[in-house]
């Protein structure tokens, strides 16, 4: 007889539901969220579990590893399906969520995710370490031009090395007020020394990665682009199509088709937000600073002229995605004088 496992993971602990192929519950009861104690507890199933199911979260890499390395059949699998399928019972608990899961894993109602290696999540901490000091800094710095207008005083168009400089040069003489300045002051300055620093390891890491070395060879990306690229996608054989990997990455309009009703919204921003954007700044970079002539760019210009510069780099994001991932599998250099397509 088979058997299948839903597992309704939580920090502390983790509701284990495993049914048969009738779909009535064989066992259910929460365990520790460690792997031991989950594998343990699926244990007399060994031989007949199908699938093991655990949903997408924080934990989920973790777990999962951890599984397969203890011989657990088990698959991560889409969130939003699963709230789509658990919108059928009007009582949530994390009993009936890990029931629901394996019901789920037995009808086939699912689709599995792909879970990151472990060299590939190391990487993308540092992308987002990096990524949070720049946004910290800039709200500090935005924080105090704001706090300066109520006084009167404005910092105006400045470089970003002149940024402290003109700061206490407006504070001096402001009694209260520069002496609020100067501890934000020093800790924009100890995040622009730690940002540096994660600055020289993102390009340390992207030169030693040949993946990212081949993918620096394309217009618009750089060290952090290459390095988001090789850490969002992963393993590149897991897209049939190099297609594919723009609507993995929300670059595709929405679709909402009924009977006489048949129109496309904005792209649907589904997927890795960071590496959308970082393609979005990719493209326009290609679309307004790149001097060397590329057919991506002359295709870019063309959609700009009917359609606006805004849809053009998001024509242009889609494409490199497309061209990104394809350079991965064929392990070919970007070819400045290659045609490009005219399909966006």
């Amino acid at each position: 007889m088979e058997h299948y496992a839903g597992l309704d993971i939580s920090l502390k602990l983790t509701a284990v539901c495993v049914v048969d192929e009738r779909g009535r519950v064989v066992t259910e009861g929460k365990v520790p969220s460690e792997p031991a104690a989950i594998a343990a507890f699926l244990q007399p199933f060994a031989e007949t579990l199908t699938v093991a199911g655990l949903e997408a979260g924080l934990l989920a890499p973790y777990l999962y590893s951890g599984l397969v390395a203890c011989g657990v059949r088990v698959v991560c699998i889409e969130t939003r399906h699963m709230k789509a399928f658990a919108k059928a019972s009007p009582i949530k608990t994390d009993r009936k969520d890990a029931h629901l899961i394996a019901l789920a894993m037995k009808a086939g109602l699912y689709r599995a995710v792909h879970v990151k290696t472990d060299e590939s999540q190391r990487l993308r901490f540092l992308l987002t370490a990096r990524e949070l000091l720049m946004r910290q800094v800039r709200q500090l710095e935005g924080t105090l031009r704001g706090s300066f207008k109520a006084f009167g005083l404005r910092m105006g168009n400045i470089a970003k090395r002149q940024f402290a400089d003109r700061a206490r040069e407006l504070a001096q003489g402001q009694g209260l007020l520069a002496e609020v300045m100067r501890p934000m002051l020093a800790a924009r300055k100890a995040m622009l020394e730690q940002l540096a620093r994660l600055d020289r390891m993102v390009l340390l890491a992207a030169r030693r990665d040949p993946v990212c070395r081949r993918l620096m060879t394309a217009p618009g990306v750089g060290t952090v682009v290459a390095l988001a690229f090789r850490t969002t996608i992963d393993m590149p054989q897991r897209f049939r199509q190099s297609a594919m990997v723009a609507p993995h990455l929300g670059l595709t309009p929405r679709k909402y088709q009924s009977g006489q009703t048949d129109r496309s919204g904005r792209i649907s921003k589904y997927g890795d937000a960071m590496m959308r954007h970082l393609l979005y700044e990719s493209a326009t970079l290609v679309l307004g600073r790149l001097k060397r002539p590329v057919a991506v760019k002359q295709w870019g210009l063309q959609i700009a002229e009917r359609r606006g510069i805004k849809r053009a780099r998001v024509a242009v994001a889609r494409k490199l995605a497309v061209i990104l991932h394809r350079m991965w599998l064929d392990g070919t250099d970007f070819r400045w004088d290659a045609p490009t397509a005219s399909a966006a």
